[in-house]
């Protein structure tokens, strides 16, 4: 079972989390939040004109509300306007928060939209096979969009639990060099390849030393996309048991007279080597 992670004496910065939260969160998160936040403030609005009065023509709550609503979208239909100072008051103090709320939501949502994001997929397992003869650490990822992402960079890290000579626990990190480590163009699928040679950090691991020292190994990559030329990152973390030993990644490629298949529905198949 996975263990919880805590966080205790966290500072946080409300203002900057809920600016990540709408840049993170799913589109229709962003546009509920929004409609919610205008229809609450109109709320309290239309409780304000209620208790001052002095909207003409205004008969209740729902009234109100109306006239609330038309006022922050400047509609102004005519039917209901303000009449006193205390209305009208309330009607300077709506149009200037109404103006700041629709210039943070705008800039918001252009800030979301705008947001260049990467749809890369990985592979559900990592492989550990021979390679030539050698063993090595394989891992297969590719680009979901049908163009590439150029001059993409691919960082690997092994990560694990550690007792130092004086009996400490600590988790350290360590790179783990790849036979190539940058694709000029990365589309469809790519394998990035660790060598488990006499210098690599896996070079006396097993099934059994990964589990006991708690190992992960990250796969990052970084990259430009072609069509945005924006810069665009991805990342997945595959603990020991997503490490399959002696299997290799199945075969995507079909190679005939006729034609040239790279099959997708075989991303996640892995086959003895």
């Amino acid at each position: 079972m996975a263990q919880r992670i805590v966080i205790r004496g966290e500072a946080r910065r409300p203002l900057s989390d809920i600016y990540h939260a709408f840049l993170t969160k799913p589109w229709r998160w962003v546009l509920l939040t929004i409609a919610v936040g205008f229809l609450a403030m109109n709320v309290v609005f239309a409780f304000a004109y209620g208790v001052t009065g002095g909207v003409a023509n205004a008969d209740g709550f729902l009234d109100d509300f109306f006239f609330a609503v038309q006022t922050a979208g400047t509609i102004g239909y005519g039917a209901m306007y303000p009449v006193s100072r205390a209305a009208n008051t309330l009607v300077v103090a709506e149009s200037v928060l109404s103006l700041i709320v629709t210039a943070l939501a705008t800039g918001l949502i252009f800030s979301k939209f705008s947001r260049s994001t990467a749809r890369m997929r990985f592979s559900k397992f990592a492989c550990i096979t021979k390679i030539n003869g050698v063993s090595t650490l394989a891992l297969r990822m590719g680009n979901q969009r049908g163009n590439a992402i150029v001059e993409a960079t691919i960082h690997v890290t092994l990560s694990r639990t550690e007792i130092t000579d004086e009996g400490e626990k600590m988790y350290r990190s360590y790179d783990l060099p790849l036979v190539r480590e940058r694709a000029t163009a990365l589309s469809r699928s790519w394998t990035a390849m660790h060598p488990i040679t006499e210098w690599s950090m896996l070079k006396d691991a097993t099934p059994e030393s990964l589990a006991a020292s708690e190992a992960e190994v990250l796969i990052s990559v970084t990259g430009i996309d072609e069509t945005s030329m924006q810069n665009v990152h991805a990342r997945k973390i595959y603990d020991h048991a997503e490490i399959k030993w002696g299997m290799r990644h199945a075969d995507l490629l079909t190679d005939t007279p006729e034609e040239f298949v790279v099959d997708l529905t075989r991303f996640d198949d892995v086959v003895p080597s």
